[in-house]
This record gives structure tokens, sequence and C-alpha cells, in this order.
């Protein structure tokens, strides 16, 4: 505990750090004073400086803090159940389901209603969101219907692979049939950005990531005890099969909301359980998960400084600047285990 509080604050003040970086930064620079007045109510700013501040970066920044805490609790709880620390928010094809529901929004409306969704501004983004929302806990529902009926996590982790399979072989059948603007539309959201949300939009999903993310902590004590292999918890006496499911709804509904408005953002789930358990080097969940989350938001702060580079006029894909980070957190995971077995 002597070691962990003085990280948390490190963690904490970093995140508050970041997020200012990532105020003050972008393709047009605003000096740290002008950037307090602006957040302070000042009108005797800069209009543009303030539509950047209030409209672009804060909400970008509110919402990158959120998604990536969201997130990386996901595939925290992901590799408790499957025991496996190559599992990710997106093992069981949640996110899969996600992209599937906005392809057939995207993709089919112009075919349908002879009117793209792509092209209707604020209508088609809400569309798109509802669209994720409901693909991914479609799929969520039917996991949880599966994980009733089957015993072993290997078992349900295939399955959840095959319906992520099933749902890009869908998504590609429905690329073919497409126009091209409504393909590069989906590909685009495929792409992932922390840009998306704004207005009451962003106060919505912050509300919900607020209200999601305590909820999550609730399942500590479960996690833990499914650490130690189901025999041996089902000996303490705890549910298996309902603390299995439980974990899997709390994260399958985390990743659908991320998804729904954020795109599909790789990578961090995956490696930033890794990057908390080496800082804090221990696997007790009570530990594990306020700081995984905190962790989650600083990586996902620093990828949306890294996609808004001062100079670059637009913003990178997320996706591509989340690989960048996380592979080769990825990579040092495989090896260091190797390394530890071979050793054994």
């Amino acid at each position: 505990m002597r070691r962990t509080l003085p990280i948390i604050i490190i963690l904490i003040v970093a995140i508050v750090v970041l997020a200012v970086v990532n105020l003050l930064l972008g393709s047009v620079g605003i000096p740290l004073k002008d950037v307090c007045r602006i957040l302070t109510g000042d009108e005797s700013e800069s209009e543009i400086w303030q539509n950047i501040i209030w409209k672009s970066r804060l909400p970008q920044a509110l919402t990158a803090i959120v998604a990536g805490a969201g997130l990386a609790v996901s595939g925290l709880q992901m590799q408790t159940v499957f025991r496996n620390p190559l599992a990710g928010p997106s093992v069981l094809g949640i996110s899969n389901g996600s992209a599937l529901g906005v392809a057939f929004v995207v993709l089919l409306s112009g075919k349908i209603g002879g009117v793209a969704l792509s092209r209707l501004g604020y209508l088609g983004d809400a569309a798109m969101s509802v669209a994720a929302i409901i693909g991914a806990l479609a799929v969520m529902m039917l996991i949880v219907w599966i994980a009733q009926k089957v015993k072993g996590n290997v078992t349900l982790l295939i399955i959840g692979v095959m319906i992520g399979y099933l749902a890009n072989a869908i998504i590609g059948v429905l690329k073919f049939l497409s126009p091209e603007e409504d393909v590069k539309a989906f590909v685009v959201w495929g792409l992932g950005s922390f840009s998306r949300v704004s207005g009451d939009e962003m106060i919505l999903f912050v509300v919900l990531m607020c209200i999601l993310l305590p909820l999550a902590c609730l399942l500590v004590k479960p996690m833990n005890i499914l650490l130690l292999g189901d025999r041996y918890a089902s000996n303490l006496g705890l549910n298996v099969k309902q603390a299995r499911m439980l974990v899997i709804i709390s994260s399958g509904v985390l990743v659908a909301i991320v998804t729904a408005y954020c795109g599909p953002i790789m990578f961090i789930g995956l490696a930033v359980p890794h990057l908390a358990r080496a800082i804090f080097r221990t696997s007790d969940h009570r530990v594990l998960m306020p700081a995984t989350a905190l962790c989650g938001a600083a990586l996902a702060l620093v990828c949306n400084l890294i996609a808004r580079m001062p100079g670059f006029e637009g913003a990178l894909p997320v996706n591509s600047v989340t690989a960048l980070v996380g592979a080769p957190v990825i990579a040092a995971v495989i090896f260091g285990r190797r390394k530890n077995e071979v050793g054994e």
C-alpha cells in the first residue's frame, strides 16, 4: 500500500497534465493563460479559440479519459475471466457486433431508403451510435446465452472468435455490394476517433461511463476469486457461472458504449492491463481495477495528443496510434512469458 498510493497520485497528476496539454497543443497552438481564461468563462478571448477549446479539444480530452478507462477495465475483466493474457475487449466478437450494426445502417441505408445516412450529418451519427449499441448488445446477449450452456472458458473463447469472423464476413459482403461513398464512411468510422463526441452526446457518454465504471468495481471480489481457478472458487462458495456471466456482461456493456461513441478503439484494452500489472506488481484487483482505469485514461490522452500532433493538419486515425503504442507492449508480454518458460 505504501508503494501503491504514491503511484496512483502520480497517475492522477499525469492525467491532469496530459489533459491540459491536450487543450494547449494541436494544429493551432493556444497559450496556457488564454486556455485558463476561456475555461473560466472570459469572453474577451478570440471566438475561434473559444470554439476550438469548448467544441473540439475539451470534449476530445474528456472522451479520451473515460473511453480509455472503460476499454482498459473491460480488457482486465476479459483477461481475468479467460485467464489469458492476450484476451481483450474484442475477444468475444462484441466490437465486431458493433461494426456489423453500423455496417447495416451505413452500407444498406442508401440502397433501401435512397439516401445514405453518411450524408445526414448529426442524424446519421446518431443512427450509427444506436446501431453500434444494438449490434454490440445483440452479440453480448448471444454470448451470455452461450456462457450458460458451455462450461469451459476455452470453448466460449473459440465461439466468440467465430462470431467475430462471421460478423466480418457479413461486413465484407455488404462492402462489396455498397457504393464507394458508403464504404468510405464505414471505413472512416472503423478507424476510431475521440473527436466524434461533442455537446450533449459527450455529456451523456461521460455520465454513462461514470456510472458503468464504479459498477464494474463491484466485481473486484469475485474476479480475485476467479484467479484461483474454477474448482477452488466453487469450494469458496462462489457461483462461478454467475460470476463469469456478470463479468462478461460488465465488459461487454463497456465495450458497446465506447464503440458506439468512438468507433472500435484497438489495443488499449489489450495492452493497458499488462502495463498496470508491470507498474504495480500485483494481481489483486482491488489495486488493479483503479490502476488499470487510470493507466487507460492516461494512455488514451497520449494517443489523442499524438493523433493531433502540432503542425499536422487534421488528425491521424486513433487506431493507428494505439497500435503503435500497444503492439510493443503485447510483444513484450509474449517474449516475457516465453523467457520465463525457458528459464523454468
